[in-house]
């Protein structure tokens, strides 16, 4: 069965302690938080002062992904703010091991993210040093797109090396995801998987989530 992570990025800002709590009762196991700079992505969300306000109102593990430009200036400020988990875009900078290595130095789990654009090749160097990895099933930045389906190879891909080298690393897919899309990912080798819209969008957040765990029995 999938561990589910509700992206707050569909959230209701205005009620969001609210919405958190209703998915950590309702069995989330994660909180999925995209910071977004308005540079490597168009969109601009929150920053570190986000999390630090989240963190003493939920025991979910905060998995923060930094969809920004030259993340490492930004990791400490996130693990000083109670990230459990820190996802950095290998497309965002020139030092992934350096970035990855600055998370683990701060005591929390290090998560590396490839874009549907970019082969699992490019960070195969650094899979034996991360906890998780984050696979986007679309192209990151917004809300509310279409699943693409090509991306499902990756996860497959990833989920080899993982047992051909003896790893442990978690699958995180991202992007689309609803009750469908969510069954290929998994039998493919997902193990985490982030829904925004799909759970906030809905008049019962709980039955979507517990729909996405259903599916993935």
């Amino acid at each position: 069965m999938i561990k589910v992570a509700p992206s707050i990025l569909s959230a209701d800002y205005v009620n969001l302690q609210r919405d958190i709590e209703k998915v950590e009762k309702g069995g989330a196991e994660y909180l999925h938080i995209d910071v977004m700079d308005g540079t490597f992505v168009p969109s601009i969300s929150y920053g570190p002062g986000f999390v630090k306000a989240i963190r003493p109102i939920s025991k979910l593990i905060l998995d923060v992904h930094l969809m920004v430009q030259n993340p490492e200036h930004l990791i400490q400020d996130f693990v000083d703010a109670g990230a459990d988990v820190i996802g950095v875009q290998v497309e965002a900078t020139s030092h992934i091991h350096r970035a990855l290595q600055l998370i683990k130095n701060g005591g929390v789990k290090a998560e590396v993210v490839i874009n549907p654009g970019t082969p699992v090749s490019l960070i195969e160097p650094v899979l034996g040093m991360v906890d998780q990895v984050l696979v986007m099933t679309v192209n990151p930045g917004f809300g509310g797109q279409k699943f693409l389906p090509e991306t499902v190879a990756k996860i497959a891909e990833l989920d080899k090396i993982k047992q051909e080298r003896g790893l442990n690393y978690d699958i995180e897919i991202d992007g689309g995801v609803n009750d469908k899309t969510v069954v290929d990912c998994y039998k493919a080798g997902a193990t985490v998987a982030v829904a925004g819209s799909y759970v906030f969008n809905s008049d019962d957040p709980v039955a979507k989530m517990n729909s996405l765990k259903e599916a993935t029995k």
